[in-house]
């Protein structure tokens, strides 16, 4: 009998515990108030299919030869997203005021060249910082055939440059983020993830004061369990540091495109891993909160055929739209997200 009541007390316990817990998320989640929900779509529509498409081709194009790490294809796209921001006045933020982080070939991988990060800015008035990620590098030339790589990466990749321009535009009209806004394409992502773990192992910005990643990694595409309802995106992650993050990410969608949010993958049984295998990860080994966007695999996932006609450009319009409307949230928050062991 001692046992059974010793039990019947700790249950007892708990279950007042998750009450008090349940009303602090309940408290958190009816603080969140997104504000000037026509200013952020006047921006937010910015960001246009054309501009999308015609990035796209470039960057998923024969010249550059499938960006494989450290070659010749890879440097040329590097080279081309720079000349976007410097066409931009997007400041940089790499080595020595450049717009490359240079990764050494001692720290990659053997048999792959030295590569880079192309890193861009828009400065805040805080020292807190939000960054928005994406690999831009791919698979290169396989059994002589070039992986164009339009999915993975090169949607994330346009993605992140029109919502730098997105937010330069409301820069120069005078709505200048609280916080800084770091634009980071990363090489070496199809190798393990080794263009984030330089940079988090070698930041520009304090990590410390690094408030939230939202990692962009294939967003362009519908995969077979979306065929009928194409209006979807994945996210994965965005609960597991900071349930803030979650909760502004729904709110956000909701007065925005409305996209149905999946979060099948975010699982922690999904067989597929999905939460450790893009850039997002090492900045989750930080403890820094992240949301990973993400439209699932589909038949031409890393194979030659993942060409840009095959792009749903008005799907990776209103996907992009929403990553920005969600980083003009976190770029004006006065304070960092609260984290869950904090709730």
């Amino acid at each position: 009998m001692k046992s059974l009541i010793v039990l019947s007390a700790l249950t007892l316990v708990g279950a007042c515990a998750n009450t008090k817990y349940s009303k602090r998320l309940e408290q958190l989640q009816d603080n969140i108030v997104v504000k000037d929900s026509t200013t952020v779509a006047k921006f937010a529509n910015t960001i246009t299919l054309e501009e999308l498409k015609d990035q796209l081709y470039k960057i998923s194009s024969q010249d550059f030869e499938g960006r494989k790490v450290g070659t010749k294809g890879q440097k040329l796209a590097a080279n081309y997203i720079k000349s976007f921001y410097i066409d931009n006045n997007i400041q940089a933020a790499g080595d020595n005021s450049s717009y490359f982080q240079e990764i050494p070939k001692s720290f990659l991988p053997k048999d792959y060249e030295t590569s880079e990060n192309v890193l861009a800015y828009i400065k805040g008035t805080t020292n807190q910082t939000i960054i928005i990620s994406g690999h831009f590098d791919h698979l290169g030339i396989e059994h002589g055939e070039i992986n164009y790589g339009a999915d993975d990466n090169g949607s994330g990749t346009v993605a992140i440059m029109q919502i730098a321009q997105a937010f330069k535009i409301a820069e120069q009209q005078g709505f200048k983020p609280k916080n800084n806004i770091l634009f980071l394409h990363l090489t070496a992502e199809e190798i393990g993830l080794q263009g984030s773990l330089y940079y988090t192992k070698n930041p520009k910005f304090n990590l410390t004061n690094t408030i939230a990643n939202l990692n962009i990694d294939m967003i362009g595409r519908v995969d077979d369990a979306h065929a009928n309802n194409p209006n979807y995106i994945y996210l994965i992650g965005a609960d597991r540091i900071s349930k803030e993050l979650h909760f502004i990410s729904e709110k956000v969608n909701k007065t925005s495109t409305n996209l149905t949010l999946d979060y099948k993958y975010n699982d922690e049984d999904d067989p597929n891993h999905y939460y450790y295998r893009s850039d997002h990860y090492n900045f989750a080994q930080k403890q820094i909160p992240v949301i990973f966007y993400f439209n699932g695999t589909h038949k031409d996932y890393h194979k030659p055929s993942d060409t840009p006609e095959k792009i749903n450009y008005q799907l990776l319009t209103k996907r992009t739209k929403l990553i920005f409307s969600t980083a003009w949230y976190l770029a004006n928050m006065d304070r960092p997200l609260i984290l869950n062991e904090d709730i």
